[in-house]
């Protein structure tokens, strides 16, 4: 066979697979309904008012459930930005270069202008091959998309996070108002129907999945308050100046506003409310041949230096940017500026 078909065939199989955690998530949900809806509510509680306050509640927590899975799943990852990529000149030379010295000069030419502060383990530039382009700041190859950007990253990091929240509080409320008819099954003080079963089962899986999913949440929350993606926390960034774990943090309520945004009324939704551009981020201001503090009122920082003493020109911070620079967060609306053109811009960090 064709090496082409057998990429193809290896593609498709990989696209199967990518869906089956979430067919399998969409099945148990749509028997969760069932089971809650139909059988618990409307077959097993006889009081209206309970039945009416038990179905209100649970389908906001439902509405809000499946609508951060859905932005999670089918928010598009992003590209990093054409100038991240190489001119066919510039991939001509690097190709005629056989000294990784020689290579590397050629990516620092090209990297001078460009928002990147991390680097490898050795403190070259980094670099895909696979991908012929510079990798920005806290962005990796992704082996399921097969291109650099991530599955769940800059773009769609506080959907994922929503959906963690409202996915435990689903399956808390579940066996909270489960558990008065968990006991009566084990009683027999339920009708020998098969709603008794879909009960046991229903509180069974929620309460399960509660254990699971409140980890998960702690654990991803820890990170957003260190402001770490989770290769972050296992393998630590290289700047120039050598590895720091807390290079990206910038304090708890700044590493929170640059995921959640500054508008409070937009957390609790699943839409896009975070700071940043997605291309590049502040880093801690101890730092400062990685990142300069940009004035308030938006003008370009600093000119970052290399350890050889030559200028880096600074790509000036967007003006969300410079205010998680600044040393007093800012929680009113007044002080929130649009982020018209977010769209289109990339730099994720892998999750």
């Amino acid at each position: 066979m064709a090496p082409s078909g057998s990429r193809s065939i290896k593609k498709g199989c990989q696209r199967v697979l990518y869906w089956i955690p979430v067919l399998f998530i969409a099945l148990i949900v749509a028997w969760s309904y069932y089971a809650y809806v139909l059988q618990l509510c409307i077959e097993s509680i006889e009081g209206i008012a309970e039945k009416v306050i038990y179905l209100l509640v649970y389908h906001v927590i439902f509405i809000m459930f499946v609508w951060a899975y859905w932005q999670t799943i089918f928010t598009r990852p992003m590209n990093p930005l054409k100038e991240f990529h190489l001119s066919h000149s510039d991939k001509e030379l690097l190709e005629r270069e056989d000294r990784g010295e020689s290579q590397q000069e050629i990516l620092r030419r090209i990297a001078k202008d460009l928002p990147i502060c991390t680097r490898t383990n050795s403190g070259a530039i980094r670099f895909c091959d696979r991908c012929q382009l510079l990798k920005p700041d806290r962005c990796h190859h992704c082996s399921v998309c097969d291109k650099v950007n991530n599955c769940v990253g800059f773009a769609n990091y506080k959907f994922f996070m929503l959906f963690l929240a409202y996915s435990l509080l689903y399956c808390l409320f579940i066996t909270a108002t489960d558990l008065q008819y968990f006991i009566k099954f084990w009683l027999n003080g339920l009708p020998d129907t098969q709603a008794k079963f879909h009960i046991l089962f229903l509180f069974f899986s929620a309460s399960t999945f509660s254990v699971s999913l409140a980890s998960l949440l702690t654990y991803h929350c820890w990170l957003v308050c260190k402001n770490r993606s989770t290769l972050e926390a296992v393998r630590s960034p290289v700047f120039r100046h050598g590895t720091d774990k807390n290079g990206f943090s910038l304090g708890f309520s700044k590493n929170f506003r640059q995921v959640f945004g500054d508008e409070v009324k937009y957390w609790p939704i699943p839409i896009f409310s975070g700071l940043g551009d997605g291309c590049s981020f502040p880093a801690c201001l101890v730092n400062l041949d990685v990142e300069q503090a940009a004035s308030p009122t938006g003008s370009t920082p600093v000119n970052k230096i290399a350890a050889d003493g030559r200028q880096f020109p600074s790509k000036p911070l967007r003006e969300s940017q410079s205010r998680l620079l600044t040393s007093t967060p800012s929680w009113t609306e007044s002080d929130i500026a649009t982020d018209k053109d977010r769209k289109g811009e990339i730099m994720l960090y892998y999750l």
